[in-house]
């Protein structure tokens, strides 16, 4: 298991693939033979961003997606054929890159996180850990994300303290067993398919 403590304070902004905004890059990872590392070379990125107006989705063929409310309430999500509805905090969705969606604010701006996954090459999961309690994790890259203040968690009888909006990075080469014990996390999970 290796764990890397990432602060807020380092994590790096750029402009929504659309220019529509600004997305805050918490982690990512790109292909490896890629000369640049850019939207075509992304195989997975973790990032927050403010959603202050309505307006659409930047269009991603390949990546699916895993959003989630963590600041504010009411984002609807509506694409020609289907409606995704985060109105309630820390609700994840899943949709595809492809979909033409645009955004509906019923409550004011929000703040969200998202986890996106290049298609057949990755799997990409995204929850809310509310309550204390464990859970086990397979072997692959987990990032834990201190969306509302503090938490603390243990990690195979580890503890860590993880400030708001820092996140801790877990590299895990088998399986372990996460525990939250106090505060609210996001958890994003990572793996390579085969």
């Amino acid at each position: 298991m290796k764990t890397t403590l990432l602060k807020s304070q380092d994590y790096a902004r750029s402009p929504w693939k659309n220019g529509g905004g600004v997305f805050t890059d918490i982690a990512d990872a790109h292909r490896a033979d890629a000369r640049t590392r850019d939207w075509d070379s992304l195989l997975w990125r973790f990032a927050s961003t403010s959603i202050v107006a309505p307006g659409p989705f930047s269009h991603m063929p390949g990546i699916d997606r895993l959003q989630m409310v963590v600041g504010g309430r009411g984002l609807v999500l509506k694409a020609p054929t289907q409606e995704f509805d985060e109105r309630e905090p820390f609700t994840t969705v899943r949709f595809t890159g492809e979909l033409e969606i645009v955004t509906e604010l019923e409550e004011g701006p929000v703040e969200v996180v998202n986890l996106m996954g290049r298609r057949g090459a990755i799997t990409i999961e995204l929850e809310a850990l509310r309550e204390p309690g464990e859970r086990r994790l397979p072997a692959g890259t987990h990032l834990v994300y201190a969306a509302r203040g503090d938490c603390s968690i243990r990690l195979d009888g580890a503890d860590f303290a993880i400030s708001h909006e820092n996140t801790l990075r877990v590299e895990l080469t088998a399986a372990s067993t996460l525990a939250l014990i106090a505060g609210l996390a996001v958890l994003g999970s990572i793996q390579i398919v085969d």
